[in-house]
């Protein structure tokens, strides 16, 4: 990938209503030469059999392109491989491949599922797709080089779908045209491929009227420069290594974080700027006061609010749902989670191991090894998400 341009990836699936397993599956395998691979199946039906047709069509196709094959190895293979349906004699999958190179070049290759979409400066930019017949099936790619700012979504056909059934307000359905028209003005606003994918399917719920008639899945690409975000926890151990902490942590490019109490007042005498305190954000009276130093982006707590912003980030890898809360509060939780979760892509984390005196008292829920997992478990979190992880211990 171009050293400064960067895929950010989101995927999510809704169930068809009354089924507990998605019939649609995403395979995504990143390889060392900093390509990556995303295969999105829908395998026919849905339920248990769906759900075992699409995860076997992703997994096969998704390593045999990761292996150079020819797709044609992998149409054969899946022919092969996929048991057939006793009741309509069909044992396929329906699949869209999205490889993006690096050097951001993306090949695109569909069988039988909507076109993909590109959106470019907020409009839909043509993808150049050629048709080729391979053992009897119509098999659609194109090739197109990403620039900063592409938004390339795929998803299956319930998306399209959504809306149409008995008591739904939709009877057409959503259909292509007015799916990018609904797309276009929010991929100008720089939302993450998490976010943009979230509000998609959310869309899709709704127009269902929260009783999904399909398996709905989307799987959302935009194209990023990388952005750098350090986050500073706890002093040092030792009080001689404060000036190191400081002089590493603020020669970092990128946005500063510093969390808990002492930390800020280290940091506040390293920059030689006083630190202010803010009083608490009402819309959440749960979370503690935040603080502000000049030259240091966002000052906040320590343990309550990266438990917080742990909380959050677990959510954000499963459905998403606290993404209305945390988009636009003005807590230290939220901010936090916006910066690491929607603006980063390299997050470095400075950890300091000294033991907090005021964590000593019996009647407090908080120790040194919380603290320590807390960053161990938030960091875990953040490679799920992508993102590019490097944690320093003092």
């Amino acid at each position: 990938m171009n050293e400064n341009l960067y895929a950010d990836i989101g995927y999510q699936s809704l169930c068809k209503n009354g089924q507990i397993v998605c019939g649609d599956h995403i395979e995504k395998i990143e390889r060392p030469d900093g390509s990556v691979v995303l295969v999105l199946a829908d395998g026919l039906g849905s339920g248990v059999k769906a759900c075992i047709l699409a995860t076997l069509t992703s997994t096969i196709i998704s390593r045999m392109i990761a292996e150079d094959l020819p797709i044609s190895y992998a149409v054969h293979a899946i022919a092969e491989a996929l048991p057939v349906c006793s009741v309509r004699k069909l044992a396929y999958s329906t699949f869209t491949v999205i490889h993006i190179t690096a050097t951001g070049m993306a090949h695109v290759i569909q069988y039988d599922n909507p076109s993909a979409i590109l959106i470019r400066n907020g409009k839909e930019f043509p993808i150049p797709f050629t048709s080729t017949t391979i053992d009897e099936k119509v098999i659609e790619s194109a090739q197109v080089q990403l620039k900063k700012g592409d938004v390339l979504m795929t998803y299956s056909d319930g998306a399209e779908h959504s809306g149409v059934g008995p008591g739904m307000s939709y009877a057409l359905g959503w259909g292509r045209k007015r799916i990018v028209e609904y797309m276009e003005p929010l991929c100008c606003v720089g939302f993450s491929a998490k976010t943009l994918n979230t509000i998609f399917l959310d869309e899709c719920y709704r127009r269902y009227n929260g009783e999904p008639g399909d398996d709905t899945t989307a799987l959302t690409v935009y194209m990023r420069t990388r952005e750098q975000v350090n986050l500073m926890i706890g002093p040092p151990a030792n009080r001689e290594d404060n000036d190191k902490m400081m002089s590493l942590f603020f020669g970092k490019k990128g946005k500063h974080i510093v969390c808990g109490g002492t930390t800020s007042g280290i940091a506040a005498r390293y920059l030689g700027k006083p630190l202010k305190v803010l009083m608490s954000y009402e819309d959440d009276d749960d979370m503690p006061a935040m603080g502000a130093i000049e030259g240091v982006d966002l000052v906040t707590e320590g343990v309550i609010t990266i438990n917080r912003v742990l909380e959050y980030a677990k959510d954000y890898l499963k459905d998403n749902e606290t993404y209305s809360q945390w988009c636009y509060k003005k807590d230290g939780a939220s901010l936090i989670a916006r910066m690491l979760f929607e603006e980063a892509t390299d997050i470095n984390f400075f950890v300091g191991r000294a033991v907090n005196p005021a964590h000593q008292n019996p009647n407090l829920p908080i120790t040194f090894s919380i603290k320590m997992q807390l960053v161990r478990e938030l960091s875990e979190c953040l490679k799920e998400m992508g993102k590019t992880i490097r944690v320093s211990y003092f």
